[in-house]
């Protein structure tokens, strides 16, 4: 993978957040890239619960101050950075005031999924995709972690399908276990609609669950790696049929052959 350049767009990485398998995994995947001499890139969203003064998080001017259409309305787009200590690796983070101020990830103090979680993910997948562009950074893979995420695939594929910058570059998607049971505000299709993404395309978001995010990332990858052991059958079904490359669930211990393997002859072949 060595001068290979790989973009890393999750929804959660340590050590901003607790660890999870998705938080670990979009860590070690980018330092293992970092150490095989690829050049890599990570985003992830600046939640209100991340601690900027400790991990020493600064806004990015240059990159800063151009609006995103989100449902008709301009949303500005704010852009920081900070460093993974010990690593020297970059971490890119999409920041919003009205989508990322609170003080929490997902879901309020009962528990319940914030309604606007749709909106911040389109959010979250159009950040990403004008930062890299104002970036001029073209990346020859992009691996994508986390439903927050899970709308860059599409936007990539459909709303800047002709943007020049992403012309080679081929996307990777983790499918891992239910992250959440209920379901995102019902406006979700119109939203994408609104962006001039044909409905039949996203047909399954009328029912804007786990599962159906996930099928709709992995329609616009060119490649699934399995991030947990285990996975709901209804995604395993959709795996077995999707006719593209698909890694089986590797541990956290033993990944790093197996991965460079897939993105080296699967992916980028």
């Amino acid at each position: 993978m060595k001068d290979k350049r790989v973009l890393y767009v999750s929804s959660e990485v340590v050590p901003y957040l607790p660890e999870t398998e998705i938080s670990s995994m979009s860590f070690e995947a980018p330092r293992m890239i970092n150490k095989q001499g690829g050049q890599i890139r990570i985003f992830m969203p600046r939640y209100g619960n991340i601690n900027e003064r400790r991990h020493q998080l600064h806004e990015v001017i240059r990159l800063s101050g151009i609006n995103l259409v989100i449902n008709d309305l301009d949303m500005p787009l704010v852009i920081k950075v900070a460093s993974i200590p010990k690593e020297r690796i970059q971490v890119y983070f999409i920041d919003n005031e009205e989508y990322f101020k609170r003080k929490a990830t997902f879901t309020d103090e009962n528990g319940q999924l914030f309604d606007d979680n749709d909106e911040r993910a389109i959010f979250f997948a159009k950040g990403v995709i004008e930062t890299v562009k104002k970036l001029n950074w073209a990346p020859d893979i992009i691996h994508v972690h986390g439903w927050l995420a899970s709308l860059l695939p599409l936007y990539l594929k459909q709303y800047y399908k002709d943007e020049p910058l992403f012309k080679e570059s081929k996307i990777v998607t983790s499918v891992y276990s239910q992250s959440f049971d209920d379901n995102l505000n019902s406006g979700l299709i119109d939203k994408i609609k609104f962006d001039e993404i044909d409905e039949a395309k996203v047909e399954s978001l009328k029912t804007p669950n786990y599962s159906n995010l996930m099928k709709v990332a992995v329609d616009f990858s060119d490649g699934i790696i399995k991030g947990s052991q285990e996975l709901p059958a209804e995604l395993e079904d959709y795996l077995a049929d999707c006719k593209k490359p698909v890694l089986d669930y590797q541990y956290p211990e033993a990944f790093t052959e197996a991965y460079t393997d897939f993105y080296t002859t699967k992916i980028l072949k």
